[in-house]
């Protein structure tokens, strides 16, 4: 599993990789019951601390996304993809509600949001 990280990024490393593993259960890349990587795994294909992995997944765990089997590794959970979606939603409105609030500050018009906007999915 590649995940990709940010070390200059003001988000803590253990948060991107919660969002990223959580992105690809909702996306249904990661499916019902696949096995994650071990957190030393994980950790050293990221170069990062065991510790980071470890709290990355136990918040997974507590939101519902993973569940832990002593000795056998962490699984991907039966989630609610509809529950999960909208959450996801809600995180985009507040971001996108940042943005609208910046470009009135600014007097960025709607034409050009709509433009950045258009540019930046076709990106993807």
């Amino acid at each position: 599993m590649e995940i990709i990280i940010s070390n200059s990024s003001n988000i803590p490393i253990y948060e991107q990789i919660k969002e990223e593993v959580k992105s690809r259960i909702v996306s249904g890349e990661l499916e019902e019951g696949m096995l994650l990587p071990s957190i030393r795994s994980l950790s050293k294909d990221l170069r990062c601390s065991v510790i980071t992995t470890k709290n990355a997944y136990e918040e997974l765990e507590k939101e519902g996304y993973v569940k832990t089997i002593p000795s056998k590794g962490v699984y991907v959970n039966k989630i609610n993809r509809e529950l999960a979606r909208e959450e996801q939603l809600k995180k985009l409105e507040k971001l996108m509600e940042n943005a609208i609030n910046i470009a009135k500050i600014n007097n960025i018009s709607k034409k050009e949001i709509k433009d950045l906007v258009n540019v930046l999915y076709e990106e993807e």
